[in-house]
Parts: C-alpha cells; sequence; structure tokens
C-alpha cells in the first residue's frame, strides 16, 4: 500500500492514465476503433451495433489485456532499470526529459516522419480466440504510433527507480488507454458520435496532448519533478485520516 501511496505514485499515476487517454484519442488509433472492435468479436459493423454487448465487452476486454500485459512489461523493465542506474539518475533523467520534449514537439506535428506505425502482415484470427493476441500485436506494432505518450510514461517509470512502480504507472497508462475500449463496446452507437466530435477537433486534442508530453519532458530536465515529488510525498506522509 505505501507503494501506491508514495509521492510520486500519487502525481505520476493520473498523468499517466491522461497519457493513455491521449493515446486513445490520437488520429492514429481512434479511426480504427471500430474495426478493431469487429474483428476481436468477428462481428461487422452493422450487427455491433445490433446485438447484445456481451460479446463485445468480452472481445474488447482480451483485446486490452493483451496490450496491457505488453505496456506493463515494459514499465516492469523500465522502473528495474532505473533502479539498477540509480547512480547515473540524474543524467538519464535529464536525457529522458529531452526525448519526452522531442516526441511531445513530435505529437503535435510539428516533427513530422516521427509517428510511423509499424503493422505485422500476419494477424491472429479474427474473433474471441484472437483477440488477446490482436492486443499484444496492437501493444508491439503501434508503438511507434503511440511512442511520444508511451515513451513520457516510460520515462515517469523510470525515475521511480522500482520495477513494481513502473508496471504499476504502465498499469495506469492502459487503464487510460483501455477504458474507452470497453465504454465504447458498452455504448457503441453513442461513442461513434462521441468519436465524429473528436475527429473535428483533432488539432486540438494533438495540441493538448503534446503540450502535456512537453510539460513532463520539462519537468524532468530542470528536475522539477524530483523536487515536486519530494514535497509531495511530505504532504502525504503528514496527512492523517480524520474519523
Amino acid at each position: 500500500m505505501s507503494t501506491i501511496t508514495s509521492g510520486s505514485l500519487v502525481m505520476a499515476f493520473p498523468i499517466a492514465a491522461a497519457a493513455g487517454l491521449v493515446s486513445f484519442l490520437s488520429p492514429c488509433v481512434l479511426p480504427l476503433v471500430p474495426g478493431y472492435l469487429s474483428y476481436v468479436t468477428g462481428m461487422s459493423g452493422a450487427d455491433l451495433a445490433e446485438r447484445k454487448r456481451g460479446r463485445l465487452l468480452l472481445g474488447v476486454a482480451l483485446f486490452v489485456l493483451g496490450f496491457t500485459v505488453v505496456f506493463v512489461s515494459a514499465g516492469l523493465a523500465f522502473g528495474g532499470f532505473g533502479a539498477l542506474l540509480q547512480r547515473h539518475a540524474a543524467v538519464i533523467t535529464k536525457v529522458l526529459g529531452g526525448v519526452t520534449i522531442v516526441l511531445g514537439l513530435a505529437f503535435m506535428g510539428f516533427i513530422p516522419g516521427l509517428q510511423r506505425t509499424f503493422k505485422s502482415s500476419r494477424l491472429p484470427t479474427a474473433g474471441i480466440a484472437g483477440a488477446p493476441f490482436l492486443g499484444a500485436l496492437f501493444g508491439l506494432g503501434w508503438t511507434p504510433c503511440i511512442g511520444p505518450t508511451l515513451a513520457a510514461v516510460q520515462a515517469m517509470a523510470y525515475t521511480e527507480a522500482s520495477a513494481t512502480r513502473g508496471a504499476l504507472l504502465s498499469f495506469a497508462y492502459c487503464l487510460g488507454l483501455g477504458v474507452p475500449f470497453l465504454l465504447t463496446a458498452v455504448a457503441y452507437r453513442k461513442a461513434l458520435g462521441a468519436f465524429g466530435w473528436v475527429k473535428r477537433h483533432y488539432q486540438a486534442v494533438t495540441r493538448i496532448g503534446g503540450g502535456l508530453l512537453v510539460a513532463i519532458g520539462v519537468l524532468l530536465v530542470t528536475g522539477l519533478w524530483s523536487d515536486l515529488t519530494i514535497q509531495l510525498q511530505g504532504w502525504v506522509s503528514g496527512f492523517k485520516t480524520v474519523i
């Protein structure tokens, strides 16, 4: 419990979840959501709108589980590396912050060519049985596309210097990315209407998302992230539940 309520995670967890949401709303994920839902259930778009939600929700849950395993494993590794490289933590954190700033600018479209997707020509079988494998493939193949937001989360995972905390931050990212998939499965038609609004405001979405990444990078480069973490740890440790 103390790991979850540590000052750094209290601050980083919601940021990581927000980064996941930004990834979901990005131009390289949102337009493909109906296709993913159709593939993981083996149903056409018309069937998705008409049939019961049980099969759709199960397929999407398995899909989300697939990419969650991939991203949490990466967070586990980055957090573990952070613990091993503590001696050089200050320098590496600044480097990761600089990279995050560059990727944030790329996410906003100021550095073209840095958001590419590597798609596998061999897709798993369509339907429920193939859903978790498609999720894992999404986690691996779409990493260059959602890389800016994911890189920011992994940079924060590194600064945690703990495999467990790194995994928790990646899990928060997966919540931000996965919950909208699940909500889409629950309310498919309404979600499609909301997608239309987001598509019409893609520029604003990418500017806000990129701005978030740049802000994280600046905090890492300047050392303010560590200062805020220490301050928040003091607040958390001094908090007492009122009975």
